[in-house]
């Protein structure tokens, strides 16, 4: 053989090998797996008397899960990840909740989510203040959508909690400075769950009454089991033998529902100044009864009257095109789109890092066509946000464009604050990490 003939041989062997190695990276790069997804535990009551709101819970975080995941997931300096909500149900009681939060942790989630009762999640936030104490390379977050006891944000505050909803003192004082200008209303009767929330409402409720309206007599306050009453009649029959004209509750899930059918069943001719009356089968329940009596506060509802609020309900709609499945709330959206922004402002999905991002971060609402404002406040991890009172009424009403869950019945706007309107002070010391 000549030597130009080995040389052409080297030079075709090693085109070949080059090819051979291009041609196995490419498998390779083929084969290799996507990003893990981010995970996010939902730790909620999916059985048991409240599992109506706890599957509602559900449907709003999984559609915006969804919606994060269909632009691409979230942008990280790695490669964009999905996030992955896993459902773990709590049974709607706190040593649930823990057995199931020791679960999550085991499997590494960094996020919990939960927010159906103040007592699982002030158990939760307890548990995991210690968890993250002592497993610092295992840390984890807790959002909270719905628990809304002051004190968590306040003298129980933590750095590993964020709270997404507006808490009892910012919806009751919405809620009573609305009440403070119905001259139709001079007995007012409080009831509620008898727990550390339910307590706190009715406690609360009589406080801001007598300082806005020393006129307007409490003729009642009562307590009752949380999630055990099948028949609230006794408690319907008190009510109208105090004369009164409202009633202000903080009950939720069937234990409102069932309050409400009592209280209609009995003719009462009263007021209910509610935190969720506009959901969960009240607005059925009440029919015309219902009309221009129930008041709900929360931060959005469906009839605020603009373009991209009509296109929110009407995607949400789309994709759960069940009327008993209508159970849409702002803040559960605004609650994911807040995390996948402060993951990309940290550029990580570590549970520190992400904290860090999310204290004082202003919601771009984009991603909900412009729905929706607010910021999360960093010293004490209350999201401050706008608040609506919305009062009953029949669908085609002036406002009333949707309807609730089929019912033929809907909310219009009564009073909007501003953010800045409802702030409240706080007494938080939070302790972060170093």
């Amino acid at each position: 053989m000549t030597t130009a003939f080995l040389r052409r041989r080297r030079i075709a062997a090693a085109f070949a090998a080059a090819f051979l190695s291009a041609g196995l990276a490419g498998v390779s790069l083929a084969q290799q797996p996507a990003p893990e997804p981010i995970r996010l535990a939902m730790i909620e009551g999916l059985s048991g008397p409240f599992a109506n709101a706890g599957e509602a819970v559900f449907r709003n975080l999984h559609w915006a899960v969804e919606r994060v995941n269909q632009r691409g997931g979230v942008k990280l300096p790695g490669g964009a990840r999905k996030l992955e909500l896993v459902r773990m149900d709590s049974k709607g009681n706190a040593e649930e909740a823990l057995s199931v939060l020791r679960g999550a942790l085991d499997q590494r989630i960094g996020y919990v989510l939960q927010g159906n009762s103040s007592a699982v999640a002030a158990a939760l936030i307890d548990a995991l203040n210690k968890h993250n104490e002592r497993e610092p390379s295992r840390r984890a977050l807790f959002l909270n959508y719905s628990a809304v006891e002051p004190a968590l944000t306040n003298e129980r505050c933590s750095f590993w909690h964020f709270r997404f909803d507006a808490h009892a003192d910012m919806r009751l004082a919405a809620l009573m400075d609305v009440l403070k200008d119905d001259r139709g209303v001079q007995k007012a009767y409080l009831i509620g769950q008898d727990y550390s929330f339910g307590q706190y409402v009715v406690k609360q409720a009589r406080t801001m009454i007598e300082a806005r309206r020393p006129d307007v007599q409490i003729v009642g306050e009562e307590l009752h089991p949380m999630g055990r009453v099948k028949d609230f009649l006794p408690y319907a029959t008190k009510i109208r033998a105090s004369g009164a004209q409202a009633v202000v509750t903080g009950n939720w899930g069937n234990d409102l529902t069932l309050l409400v059918k009592a209280v209609r069943d009995l003719g009462v001719p009263v007021k209910f100044y509610t935190f969720y009356g506009n959901a969960l089968g009240v607005p059925a329940t009440l029919g015309e009864a219902g009309v221009g009596s129930v008041l709900a506060v929360a931060e959005w509802h469906p009839n605020l009257g603009n373009a991209p609020s009509d296109a929110l309900v009407a995607a949400f709609r789309k994709r759960y095109p069940d009327p008993k499945d209508d159970y849409l709330h702002a803040r559960m959206q605004a609650m994911i789109e807040l995390l996948a922004q402060a993951m990309e402002r940290a550029k990580s999905a570590d549970p520190v890092a992400v904290a860090r991002a999310m204290e004082g971060l202003e919601l771009d609402a984009a991603p909900l066509g412009g729905v929706h404002a607010g910021w999360m406040r960093a010293d004490d991890h209350q999201f401050q946000q706008p608040l609506v009172v919305s009062q009953m009424d029949k669908l085609g009403a002036p406002g009333v464009k949707h309807d609730v869950e089929g019912s033929g019945y809907g909310f219009r706007t009564v009073r909007r604050f501003d953010a800045k309107q409802v702030e409240a002070s706080h007494t938080c010391r939070m302790k972060r990490p170093d």
